[in-house]
């Protein structure tokens, strides 16, 4: 982990209420996918977390939704704006247990994270399929991308607006050796109770420090409390124990 200062490259909407935002500057802290970076913004006290949707050794790509007083000042910044940005947190997915046919599960603005796990799997030479869960045909986003990798891609809409009609667990399909699933908590747990193979979920928690300092987003497991900032945000299926 450390802050590095990035430039703005560009910053575009992509979806309802979704914003692609490209930066330049030293991403060699990131090295899974599945890992975050923590964003400051001018007059805000607490930094912004943001999955990382993409890099290269130069070039980071984030896709964030506009949630918040934060996330709605990072869709207004024009290219050139300049960011501190906590670069690296998180444990990020293991690939070396995928399998050869491994599922990605992506609900809203959990999709982006799949994205460079998806790269990196397709990479090592595996079959990967993909389901992306929206609300509706006006949040759907990286259907392509995910496709022009390689992917097969399912795409379902809560009200049957765009694709399948219905949840991600309405689309999961037969076969797949090992799933990685990132998106927010009723999801997880759907699809925790649902695929009978192993598998990693990422969690979206509220942080403070992003780093495990504060000890805001402990959370309970089979083998005590991790942080789901450093400890996750991704969690092996079998350590994972849901609050009744």
């Amino acid at each position: 982990m450390k802050d590095v200062m990035f430039t703005v490259d560009e910053n575009v909407r992509i979806a309802e209420n979704v914003y692609k935002m490209t930066l330049y500057g030293d991403t060699s802290d990131i090295t899974r996918p599945g890992q975050f970076v923590n964003v400051k913004l001018d007059g805000l006290y607490l930094r912004r977390p943001v999955s990382v949707c993409d890099k290269t050794d130069e070039k980071l790509t984030l896709i964030y939704k506009i949630v918040g007083k934060g996330t709605e000042r990072m869709a207004g910044m024009p290219a050139g704006t300049e960011l501190s940005v906590l670069s690296g947190l998180g444990n990020g997915y293991d690939t070396g247990v995928s399998g050869d046919q491994p599922l990605l599960i992506g609900g809203g603005v959990g999709v982006p994270p799949l994205y460079l796990l998806a790269k990196k799997l397709t990479g090592e030479g595996k079959k990967v399929s993909a389901v992306l869960g929206f609300n509706k045909a006006g949040e759907v986003f990286y259907e392509k991308e995910f496709a022009a990798l390689g992917c097969d891609v399912q795409v379902t809409t809560a009200d049957g607006s765009y694709g399948k009609k219905g949840f991600v667990t309405d689309a999961l399909p037969d076969g797949c050796t090992y799933y990685y699933a990132c998106g927010p908590l009723p999801m997880l747990k759907a699809v925790f109770n649902s695929c009978k193979s192993d598998g990693q979920l990422s969690f979206e928690e509220r942080m403070g420090c992003g780093f495990g300092a504060c000890m805001g987003c402990s959370c309970k497991t089979v083998t005590g409390y991790k942080r789901i900032c450093k400890d996750g945000p991704v969690l092996y299926k079998e350590e994972i124990l849901w609050e009744k």
